[in-house]
């Protein structure tokens, strides 16, 4: 067998016969007729080069009806698993069923019971893995019925955990991020990722790959272009000072603002790692990266941001959504806010009496 120049083409003489093939690892090997350079070969070739089909690792291997087939068939062919989903929770929930089929994979898929993803769910001690173990599972067996391998979905009726009541990410206020900037210079990729965190209020799967590409002018100044990974919304943020001082002082070596110390890109999970061991240099223990973008949008909210205001930075797709992440917002100084905004509404109205609008109670009858 020898190469020839062609990518991925591959020959082979047999019996004084030679044999081209289109080989791409991973793909499934393609016959191509005639001689390369032949209009006949050329049009198979392209045709090959663009679409080979992909074999899943470990297609070869299974026996029909198991776990481990509707595993493939799922990675393989499922619309929801390939199209619908975040790379990121692709990525985990490929995680969490490959050890399920690493477990249960020669087992017949119509064995499958209720209590024994029960039994299963139960083995995992922290609800919120629980929780999502019980999501990936349960994708993967609404496929099986949607391709008839089971005639009902067994985790209909299995209710995810209880989770504990919690205020989620620790909200970064003003002395934590005065805390950060004072510990690590701008100088530093930890300040980088800090500016690039909380100027964007954008999560870590999508700062980690933020460039100076994706920096083009804006109605009133530079914005940063983002496509969310989760939601697919292109949003363009303003540069604020403080991060286009650290863009400034970064040099331009890579496509990313990013990498880890070899110089490679972050991949999510360890981008989350390596920032929160940033935050523990700088003494903010139990702070994290999402924590910033909860802490962006609750000094928006604070600052009288609207909703719809919130949403255009975050990219939030429903209010409900941006809600969530504004709890944490200081009640009193929205009180205070929404007053103000009454005062000066009815200002006209008012009583002429009253002519200091901020006088402060008590203070009539000195």
């Amino acid at each position: 067998m020898s190469r020839i120049k062609l990518l991925y083409v591959q020959t082979f003489i047999a019996r004084g016969n030679r044999y081209f093939y289109f080989r791409k690892l991973g793909c499934e090997r393609i016959r191509l007729p005639g001689l390369p350079g032949s209009p006949e070969f050329m049009s198979a070739y392209e045709a090959a080069f663009a679409g080979a089909p992909l074999i899943e690792v470990g297609a070869g291997r299974t026996v029909p009806g198991t776990i481990s087939a509707l595993v493939v068939a799922y990675f393989s062919n499922s619309a929801k698993f390939k199209h619908e989903l975040s790379a990121e929770t692709q990525r985990y929930r490929r995680n969490v069923i490959e050890k399920f089929r690493a477990r249960f994979g020669n087992h017949p898929v119509k064995g499958l019971r209720r209590p024994h993803l029960v039994a299963m769910a139960n083995e995992i001690a922290k609800p919120h893995a629980r929780k999502n173990w019980l999501k990936a599972i349960r994708g993967l067996l609404q496929y099986a019925v949607e391709i008839g391998m089971l005639a009902d979905d067994p985790t209909v009726g299995i209710k995810n955990p209880r989770l504990p009541k919690s205020d989620g990410f620790a909200t970064w206020r003003a002395p934590h991020i005065a805390q950060f900037r004072a510990h690590h210079a701008i100088e530093t990729r930890a300040r980088l990722a800090f500016e690039l965190l909380f100027n964007t209020a954008q999560r870590r799967g999508d700062v980690i790959r933020m460039g100076r590409q994706h920096i083009h002018p804006g109605k009133q100044g530079p914005v940063l272009h983002v496509r969310q990974n989760k939601t697919g919304v292109t949003l363009k943020l303003p540069i604020e000072a403080e991060l286009a001082a650290v863009v400034d002082a970064t040099p331009a070596n890579n496509l990313t603002f990013l990498t880890t110390a070899t110089g490679k890109p972050f991949t999510a999970a360890g981008f989350g790692n390596w920032f929160r061991e940033m935050c523990d240099e700088a003494g903010l223990h139990g702070f994290s990266a999402h924590g910033l973008r909860k802490g962006k949008l609750t000094r928006i909210a604070e600052s009288g941001g609207t909703e719809h205001e919130l949403k255009a930075v975050s990219g939030h797709l429903s209010l409900s959504e941006v809600q969530r992440y504004t709890r944490a917002a200081d009640q009193e100084a929205l009180a205070w806010s929404a007053m103000a905004k009454v005062r000066t509404s009815s200002v006209k109205q008012s009583d002429p009496r009253v002519s200091n609008k901020g006088q402060a109670i008590g203070t009539k009858h000195k």
